[in-house]
């Protein structure tokens, strides 16, 4: 299951709401602090949507998906649950945001008024009129957009739309240098563990280091199994908490 994220807007009391002119330049620049203060991508979207609820005119909610070709939807973080409750796919599969699927060519998709828009749609049916969606990042597979949402009609115009891209490009800045983050802290988990599980074979089956990173590089590939994986289950076994090692060359 995906981590998901639940923050209120209150924790950034600091920032001023809805700021215009010099007042947004030092919003953003407090914001990106905030945003390249997290220690991973969680915690960034986790801010990222508080933020955007103070930093947005008119926004009063906000949440952060993920969509992936062919329509499937994951909510990863949000500021309340009726927004966790908008963003997940109804009976069937569907987004309730039938106007997503235009952000994987264009940045920004608005709707202005969901009650004139088919009425029963169930933006509508939770009391939110008007959302502001912005694309964080877009691939080949998947696509990740950031919304805001307001009870008023019409409620985001031009002024949000562009504090609302000026806001996402820090967020995908700071999302981006998390995920890089994250991914160095793994492979140095990753190499110490396999450093470890090579060291135990070193010492059970009597060889040098190549021959024991050679017997488990084998292994791996006999069970079909992540080197790492691998390696995990032989520390675990060598520590004594359970799980099969490498018995033979």
């Amino acid at each position: 299951m995906p981590k998901r994220f639940v923050v209120a807007a209150s924790e950034f009391t600091d920032l001023p709401r809805f700021p215009v002119g010099f007042e947004l330049a030092e919003a953003l620049t407090a914001a990106a602090g905030d945003l390249h203060a997290t220690s991973s991508p969680g915690d960034t979207m986790n801010t990222a949507v508080a933020l955007a609820v103070r930093l947005l005119p008119d926004a009063e909610h906000a949440g952060i998906s993920e969509i992936q070709r062919g329509g499937r939807l994951r909510s990863l973080a949000w500021t309340d649950e009726t927004v966790r409750f908008a963003a997940e796919p109804r009976q069937g599969g569907h987004t309730p945001h039938p106007d997503w699927e235009r952000l994987w060519t264009t940045p920004v998709v608005r709707t202005d008024d969901s009650e004139a828009e088919g009425g029963g749609s169930v933006l509508s049916g939770l009391g939110l009129r008007s959302t502001l969606s912005l694309r964080l990042r877009a691939d080949r597979r998947r696509l990740t957009v950031l919304t805001a949402y307001a009870r008023k009609p019409q409620a985001f115009g031009e002024d949000a739309t562009r504090i609302g891209r000026l806001f996402t490009a820090h967020v995908s800045l700071a999302l981006d240098s998390a995920t890089v983050r994250e991914q160095l802290t793994e492979a140095m988990r990753t190499r110490d563990l396999i450093g470890q599980a090579t060291g135990i074979l070193m010492e059970r089956l009597d060889i040098d280091a190549a021959g024991a990173f050679e017997s488990l590089v084998k292994a791996s590939q006999r069970e079909n199994v992540k080197l790492r994986d691998l390696a995990r289950r032989i520390v675990d076994a060598n520590s004594g908490t359970g799980g099969r090692g490498v018995t033979e060359r």
